[in-house]
């Protein structure tokens, strides 16, 4: 590292801690970042942190991402460069401040997780589960994967969003948005034998199939689809649970009711269905929240590539 580089280092870092009351713990980042920033330099033929400018500031972050360093430490690095070189300016040190408004580079978020089509077979399978809780759980993954459902409109659907002869089902997403879903015919039969066979028995407060109440005093029965074990209303904790024993159950890994929701998104992706229709499907109200699973179905294409091609 070159002494210039290490006198303004030590200078600025005494500033912060002196004058600004920055915690030494902080400091220490700071000193991390700024030192490797020093060595980074050096290495492209930059002897001063005077002579530092705005490409040199954006080259380095960008060789931070590629060394897979972690979103907030590249913030932290970001930052202590903007208050090295704003201290320079302030110092006389240097005419600009080539660091302000620096921020890191935009990193791809964590791409969601999708079942593949054996997966997803195995946790549809009705026979997984016997009784009235085994045609529900039958009937609420059926719908929210044919539908792409968040669990929470899973959970508050009610009877009248429910239109098996159309084969649709109306739900109020975020933002008190409704939308109109249609589902196929696996799915309708699946919710026909749960409200027919199965819900009935829910509402009179018994999965085991014989009334718990007596006769007069049956409960009555939520407006809801799905209810729970005791007729009441399902919860999302209900259907994250019931959903983690159900995935267990058929020896898949611990999954989460969001799965289904990507999986039906990825799954008409990957079949060829348009990217604004998928969005319409979702309920997302920005076409950029639904981008996210083109990237799901790039690197399911590289994955096959790199399986089956001979130079793969």
């Amino acid at each position: 590292m070159a002494e210039t580089f290490r006198e303004r280092i030590r200078d600025y870092l005494e500033h912060l801690v002196a004058e600004r009351r920055l915690s030494v713990h902080t400091a220490s980042g700071y000193r991390t970042d700024l030192e490797r920033l020093a060595r980074w330099a050096a290495h492209n033929g930059v002897g001063r942190p005077e002579d530092l400018t705005r490409n040199h500031l954006e080259d380095h972050l960008g060789w931070l991402t590629g060394q897979g360093i972690a979103p907030a430490s590249a913030r932290r690095a970001a930052s202590a460069m903007r208050g090295f070189a704003r201290h320079l300016a302030d110092e006389g040190l240097r005419p600009d401040n080539p660091a302000m408004d620096l921020v890191p580079p935009k990193l791809w978020r964590p791409l969601p997780d999708a079942l593949s089509l054996d997966d997803m077979a195995r946790l549809l399978d009705p026979a997984l589960e016997a009784g009235p809780l085994g045609l529900r759980n039958a009937a609420i993954v059926e719908l929210m994967y044919a539908a792409g459902l968040r669990v929470s409109e899973t959970v508050q659907l009610t009877l009248d969003g429910l239109d098996l002869e159309a084969g649709r089902v109306r739900v109020i997403g975020k933002g008190n948005r409704e939308r109109l879903v249609p589902m196929g015919m696996a799915a309708r039969e699946r919710l026909a034998d749960y409200l027919q066979h199965a819900r009935p028995m829910l509402a009179a407060g018994s999965p085991g199939g014989r009334a718990n109440r007596p006769a007069g005093q049956q409960k009555k029965a939520a407006p809801c689809v799905f209810l729970s074990r005791r007729g009441g209303p399902m919860t999302r904790q209900n259907c994250w649970h019931m959903l983690s024993e159900r995935a267990t159950r058929c020896g898949i890994r611990h999954i989460s009711p969001h799965t289904l929701r990507h999986t039906f998104a990825t799954h008409l992706l990957e079949g060829g269905a348009d990217l604004r229709v998928v969005q319409t499907l979702l309920g997302h109200a920005d076409i950029g929240t639904t981008q996210i699973y083109t990237h799901v179905s790039r690197e399911r294409l590289k994955e096959i590539h790199r399986r089956y091609h001979p130079r793969g």
